[in-house]
């Protein structure tokens, strides 16, 4: 919840100069509604793409200040983020409505990035691993595993956010692994080529050793995403980090 026309503007200036660096990654902005459409025009004829922060499991209808998918599409998304973490904890969001919206998300033309992740609580009491099964199975049993094929998931571990406390790279490797594995348990085509992101406070400062693992595909960017000067970086790290002849 930041952002003004004037800072996305800046923001989008500065980004715009760059973007022909980073034709070998994807890069996605994800503003507030607010700001979707007007973020998508200054990106427009870009290597940079769109996408909104949430989206409702309905087309239309009386559903006071929520988006649906084909209003995300109408200005200019093709992404959303779904089940991040914030939605979960402030509103109350389950597992079974995640589920739901990543559905919608697919169903309407959009790629979710599915977001999972546990608590600090949750981690001390050893739980990483049962957590993040029943965040991503409760998806790939109301979906389906070829619907999951069509997102990209976010490892967030709650306690790195905002805390100024990061994963170290092997601790986020083991988790990301582990995701790939459950994945693979269902199909294997899908596991090798889903993106799996890192969304724990990734810097400028952390994010080549992040991205050097196997199964760190990007970053799910928060406050470092603020200042250009920071995102410009952390997407340079992840362009050498790309493999060669990559495109996404």
């Amino acid at each position: 919840m930041n952002g003004t026309q004037a800072m996305a503007r800046e923001l989008c200036g500065a980004l715009v100069e760059v973007q022909k660096e980073f034709h070998a990654i994807g890069v996605i902005l994800c503003p507030p509604a607010t700001l979707l459409a007007e973020v998508s025009n200054l990106v427009e004829h870009t290597v940079i793409q769109t996408g909104a922060q949430d989206i409702d499991v309905n087309a239309s209808g009386a559903h006071t200040g929520q988006i649906a998918g084909p209003m995300i599409t109408d200005a200019g998304g093709h992404y959303t983020i779904v089940g991040h973490s914030e939605r979960r904890t402030e509103h109350g969001e389950t597992d079974d409505l995640i589920a739901a919206k990543v559905s919608a998300a697919v169903e309407f033309g959009l790629t979710p990035i599915l977001c999972v992740g546990e608590t600090q609580t949750e981690r001390e009491a050893d739980i990483t691993e049962y957590i993040i099964e029943r965040q991503l199975e409760a998806v790939i049993d109301h979906c389906g595993i070829d619907t999951v094929a069509h997102a990209i998931i976010a490892y967030e571990p709650v306690w790195a956010i905002g805390t100024g406390l990061t994963a170290s790279p092997q601790q986020a490797q083991m988790v990301h692994e582990f995701i790939r594995n459950l994945l693979k348990q269902h199909d294997s085509a899908v596991a090798n080529k889903t993106h799996i992101l890192y969304g724990g406070s990734m810097k400028p400062d952390n994010a080549a050793h992040l991205l050097d693992e196997p199964d760190i595909d990007g970053g799910l960017i928060g406050g470092a995403a603020l200042k250009a000067e920071e995102f410009i970086a952390i997407c340079r790290a992840a362009t050498k980090a790309a493999p060669q002849g990559s495109d996404t």
